[in-house]
Order: C-alpha cells, then sequence, then structure tokens
C-alpha cells in the first residue's frame, strides 16, 4: 500500500501518521506540502490531527483552501482511500467530502484523554480487521470534536451504517455519540481520536493496528 500524509502548516500528528504507517507497511510514505498542487501515485491520503492555520476562523476551513485539495477530491471521487483524523475529519468537512461539522465541545474545554469507543462498522476498507461491537481504546486531543448534523443526515448516516465509531461515554457532546463516519462511496473516513497514536505498545496501546491493518489488506 502507497500512502501519502499531507502537511499542513500547524500540523502537530503529521509524525505520528508517518511513524504508525511506516511501522505497519515498511515504508516511509510520502510527506504532501499543502501547496503542492499534485498527489503521488498512492493508494491512502491522510489528513492528520493538529491545528491547521492555528485553527484561525472554523477549523480546516483555511486548510481546505490548500493547493492540495483539488487533488484530494480527485483522488476521492475516483474511488481513492482518504482518512481525516482529529483536525483532518474538520478538514474532510469543510471540503464537503463528509456531512456535518465539528463545533467546540460541548464542555468548552479541550478534552486530552483515552476514550473507549465501539466499532459501530466493521465492512468497510477501513475497519474490516475488527470486530462489529467491539469495544477498543483510542486517545482524543481536541477542543471541537463535537460532531452535528441535521437529523435527516444523522439518520442517513446511521441507516447507511456509515457510522464507524461511537463513543462510549461521549466526551465532547457529539450528536449520537459519534466519533467516526465514512462518505457515501465508503472511502473516506473522518474520525475524532487518533488511532495512529496506539499503533506501538510503547505508547499506550495496539488497538489501532487493526485499522491499518485493514488498509493494507484492502488497498494492497
Amino acid at each position: 500500500m502507497k500512502s501519502a500524509v499531507i502537511v499542513f502548516p500547524a500540523s502537530n500528528c503529521d509524525r505520528d501518521a508517518k511513524t504508525a504507517l511506516t511501522q505497519m507497511t515498511g515504508k516511509a510514505p510520502a510527506m504532501v506540502w499543502h501547496q503542492d498542487k499534485e498527489l503521488p501515485d498512492v493508494d491512502l491520503v491522510v489528513l492528520p490531527g493538529g491545528f491547521s492555520y492555528g485553527d484561525y476562523l472554523r477549523c480546516g476551513a483555511m486548510a481546505n483552501q490548500s493547493g492540495i485539495m483539488g487533488a484530494i477530491k480527485a483522488h476521492a471521487d475516483k474511488g481513492g482511500a482518504v482518512l481525516g483524523i482529529c483536525n483532518g475529519f474538520q478538514v474532510l468537512t469543510e471540503s464537503h467530502l463528509l456531512p456535518g461539522a465539528l463545533m467546540r465541545n460541548a464542555g468548552l474545554k479541550f478534552v486530552c484523554k483515552p476514550v473507549e469507543l465501539t466499532v459501530e462498522e466493521s465492512q468497510s476498507a477501513f475497519t474490516r480487521g475488527y470486530e462489529k461491537g467491539q469495544t477498543v481504546t483510542f486517545p482524543v486531543a481536541h477542543g471541537e470534536g463535537n460532531y452535528v448534523a441535521d437529523e435527516a443526515t444523522l439518520d442517513r448516516l446511521e441507516g447507511e451504517g456509515r457510522v464507524v465509531f461511537r463513543y462510549q461515554a461521549n466526551p465532547n457532546g457529539s450528536a449520537r455519540d459519534i466519533a467516526g463516519i465514512l462518505s457515501e462511496k465508503r472511502n473516506v473516513l473522518g474520525l475524532m481520536p487518533h488511532p495512529e497514536r496506539v499503533v506501538d505498545p510503547a505508547t499506550g496501546g495496539t488497538d489501532g493496528r487493526a485499522l491499518f491493518k485493514s488498509l493494507i489488506e484492502t488497498l494492497s
């Protein structure tokens, strides 16, 4: 599986994503600067966590104007896999590659801790390594992780099996405890928790390994 990680100004999880992908695939991903106009020939594009452009305006809004976004949208339109983690999820909603929006946490405080999630959908390229209903623990680190959408959109996400992860104890007020969703084509995943931080037991766990293994098996 060939992969790329997008580097925005103030990304701070791009290296985490690079380390996880290198460890899981045995080869380093391409690190693509946000103002590049083209992607290399890759199967997976990762939009990492962090604070792109300092989270000015709305989180992810300025990153959506970056030169690389046109190539990412074209990659997704062709069925290419895109994974947006934390700030990357915010960018995906701003670009309308995923529906809804990420708002300020209900408690108005930055949340940084491990959280337990329920795997709601195991029939996707991202989650085939998990069992439906399985509990996994990923860390979160965000101030704007409160997922919101209108009721019709939420019902459609639920009905189409596009809610992939759900919080067991909601840390941010997210609608219906949603932690991660798929696009209509099921090739774009956005989630607020960080699977790339739980790939190596030395960093606190390995529950994220199955996500990357699922992608490797599907895309290789």
